[in-house]
């Protein structure tokens, strides 16, 4: 009796252990992701129990046991990250910590375009909701100097481009990336500018560049307009630029220009002043710094838009006016 006894626990301990093993790689392979893509974030302090009641509550097909066992398994208790995580449809529960652990957190993204304001800038910072928001109020000068900036005026010191980011990144640390990139590219085509150029600085560039990026979106015509503007600084002419005066205007600017706001003074009135005005007025891409720095090599001193994106450029005066009452003034 007492063979039959232990035959029939030896069975059923086989039987058992075999249910074990057959239930454990179906834990192991089996898709805990079925109607992806679920979001789960993952906050400091948060339990390994929080962390699994959370998967349960967005549905994800989560075996608390085999989890837990997972994650002992993996040593993966003390590795999990903090953040938002996106998980896609097939994802294992192996595959879910394998992300909590690596630290693998939804990436959101940001665009800066070339050309735009410092204050255009912040207006997208600050409407973003996945940001953490510490610029209100902003005080430029204290940010440039948390940044360890050498100038205090921020416009133009930021790289525009797409910035990816984790949910609660700091507006000032996107800030930061953008200010680093600026500083290594203009610092890197500084290294390889032309010779005989009217700058001294590196910043100096930057102003210019800013101003062909708001005279032109068109990638042919930079380095010529740069080359424009090159010449007038070294024949000590007047820059003549629209966009600078523009700028100069601030909210004051309401879509057009009279010849009034031409002869109004502020730093940034080119049809005033000689040379190039105070700071940069906006964001130039890598293209518009590249103009600058390797403008063309024609004897054109003026340029006027043909009213369709692109130019007219002109090498005499009276070839310009020419081309004024051409394209602009007969409306053409």
């Amino acid at each position: 009796m007492a063979k039959k006894i232990i035959g029939v626990i030896a069975i059923s301990l086989v039987f058992t252990g075999l249910w074990g093993w057959v239930d454990y790689q179906c834990a192991l392979r089996a898709a805990a992701i079925i109607d992806g893509p679920v979001i789960v974030d993952i906050e400091k302090g948060d339990s390994f129990s929080q962390i699994t009641d959370k998967l349960i509550a967005q549905d994800v097909a989560v075996r608390p046991f085999w989890f837990k066992v997972f994650a002992v398994k993996d040593n993966a208790f003390k590795k999990i990250k903090t953040g938002e995580y996106e998980l896609g449809t097939g994802l294992t529960m192996p595959g879910i910590l394998a992300l909590f652990v690596l630290g693998k957190t939804k990436q959101y993204s940001i665009t800066f375009p070339e050309g735009w304001s410092f204050k255009q800038m912040l207006e997208k910072l600050d409407a973003n909701p996945n940001i953490n928001h510490t610029l209100t109020p902003l005080d430029a000068e204290a940010l440039m100097t948390s940044l360890g900036a050498e100038v205090r005026h921020p416009e133009g010191e930021f790289f525009p481009d797409t910035y990816f980011f984790e949910k609660h990144t700091p507006d000032v640390a996107l800030l930061r990336r953008a200010h680093a990139k600026m500083q290594a590219v203009i610092q890197q085509e500084w290294l390889k500018k032309d010779d005989n150029l009217p700058f001294k600085t590196p910043y100096e560039a930057l102003i210019l560049a800013s101003i062909v990026e708001k005279e032109t979106a068109a990638k042919a015509e930079r380095a010529m307009i740069a080359g424009v503007f090159v010449r007038r600084l070294k024949q000590d002419m007047l820059l003549q630029t629209d966009p600078t005066v523009i700028y100069g205007m601030g909210d004051g600017y309401a879509g057009d220009i009279t010849g009034k706001d031409l002869t109004t003074v502020t730093p940034y009135n080119t049809y005033k002043f000689k040379g190039l005005p105070p700071t940069p007025i906006a964001m130039p891409g890598h293209d518009a710094i590249a103009a600058v720095l390797h403008p063309d090599q024609s004897d054109n001193l003026y340029f006027v838009s043909r009213g369709d994106g692109s130019h007219v450029f002109s090498a005499t005066l009276a070839d310009h006016n020419a081309a004024v009452e051409h394209y602009q003034r007969q409306g053409k």
